[in-house]
């Protein structure tokens, strides 16, 4: 009976059926198991879990430090001054944007490209000329040159004599006399004479137009002619040429072919420019008329002009803005 009891001891006790029913047994705690686990808990409070440095903790704080990036261990020299060349090439580099460089670009291009078309169409009217009338052109260009140079050569040798005490009076009275025969001259109150042209033009078979003739009266100014008649009238600045009916009409006198021209200055001058192609004459010739050209060294102009007084033109004191 002992033994029984003592198998039975282990905790199973025999339900009313007579078998043994199992039942919980709890651990018994002894001194060396609660030493164990005290000595546990420290070790994990010491050693709290490890977080990987790639991998941080999603509650981990963010502090400047992170953020803030490390101080270079040296500190940078202090920059140079910039030399003078550098500032010459900071100051030269375009600073513009780029539609600012854009329109640059488009005004530089455009600009050349005009020039390149006036150079070439300069050379192509040039280029379309005979030698014999470059030639011409170049004389004409050469003998106005001289004119201009001997027109100075007599201004400074006024200048001079005026200057000087003893020659003042007189040179102030010589000057008003030239001047007073060029203005008359120039304005055809005096009578003219020296070298130049004379100019015989004939209808065709259709009259020529006033436009003809006064086309050939703007060649002979430009070509330098100093004292112009026509038919025994004299032209002067305010001289105009209108169609009337079947004929011309000059300054409200009517005129009739053959048209007799007299100009006075240079003949050669003259003479090629009236006889450049599309000038006056070659125009005349196109149309059906006549014309031909007689150079002399001497030729009158003895037709005059009284001018009219000036209705609205009055003279200016050049004291008077001073």
């Amino acid at each position: 009976m002992s033994m029984s009891k003592e198998k039975n001891g282990a905790g199973a006790k025999p339900d009313k059926t007579g078998t043994n029913k199992a039942t919980r047994v709890e651990p018994v705690e002894t001194p060396e198991t609660e030493q164990a686990k005290t000595e546990q808990a420290k070790t994990e409070q010491a050693e709290p879990d490890r977080v990987e440095p790639d991998q941080p903790a999603d509650d981990a704080p963010v502090t400047d430090a992170d953020t803030e990036p490390a101080e270079p261990a040296e500190a940078s020299a202090p920059a140079e001054p910039p030399s003078g060349w550098r500032r010459v090439v900071k100051l030269l580099r375009p600073h513009g944007t780029r539609s600012e460089l854009l329109t640059g670009l488009l005004c530089l291009a455009l600009g050349f490209a005009l020039a390149v078309q006036v150079g070439q169409s300069t050379g192509d009217q040039l280029s379309s000329l005979r030698q014999d009338e470059l030639v011409r052109l170049l004389d004409e260009v050469t003998q106005r040159a001289d004119q201009l140079d001997a027109e100075v050569g007599d201004l400074e040798a006024i200048r001079d004599d005026l200057q000087s005490e003893d020659g003042r009076d007189q040179a102030a009275r010589d000057l008003a006399e030239q001047r007073a025969e060029q203005e008359g001259i120039l304005s055809g109150r005096l009578p003219a004479q020296g070298p130049g042209v004379e100019i015989r033009v004939t209808d065709g078979a259709k009259p020529l137009e006033a436009q003809a003739l006064f086309n050939l009266l703007e060649e002979l100014r430009n070509a330098g002619a100093e004292a112009i008649q026509v038919n025994g009238k004299r032209l002067v600045t305010t001289s105009y040429f209108v169609d009337s009916g079947g004929g011309v009409v000059l300054d409200g006198g009517a005129i009739a072919s053959p048209y007799e021209w007299t100009a006075i200055g240079d003949p050669d001058t003259i003479d090629r420019a009236l006889e450049i192609p599309g000038g006056a004459l070659p125009r005349i010739r196109e149309e059906g008329g006549e014309a031909t050209t007689t150079r002399s060294e001497r030729v009158d102009v003895d037709a005059v002009r009284i001018p009219g007084q000036p209705e609205h033109a009055e003279p200016v004191d050049p004291d008077a803005g001073k």
